[in-house]
């Protein structure tokens, strides 16, 4: 990955925000990420984002991050996958998994799987 970012912080509550942002996109969670400019994106989380050091265009180093999603479109996925800096993510909303987890088939039982 570049280490050359858009925008970078070292502001203490500009870094908190970005923190705050990246614990809300778990690996494997399905979410609606609504952007700065107004527009959502909807889809699962390839990994978690962390905030890292990174160089705006005039050199100067700073933290920002970003998160990688698998788009998704009417609940199926689109192939696509699109990264969004950290700073550009407004709101985050968690959404239910579509596909929950089977019974087990396992003899014993799984203890971990649902016994509906």
């Amino acid at each position: 990955m570049s280490r050359d970012a858009p925008r970078v912080y070292a502001d203490p509550v500009a870094i908190a925000r970005l923190e705050k942002v990246a614990v809300q996109l778990p690996q494997d969670a399905r979410v609606e990420v609504e952007l700065d400019d107004g527009s959502r994106l909807r889809g699962m989380v390839s990994m978690t984002p962390t905030v890292q050091s990174f160089f705006d265009p005039d050199g100067n180093e700073g933290l920002n991050g970003v998160a990688r999603i698998e788009c998704e479109a009417d609940g199926a996925a689109t192939g696509q996958s699109q990264y969004l800096w950290l700073d550009t993510i407004g709101n985050v909303e968690q959404l239910p998994n579509p596909t929950p987890p089977e019974r087990s088939t396992r003899v014993p039982p799984d203890p971990n799987a649902p016994a509906t």
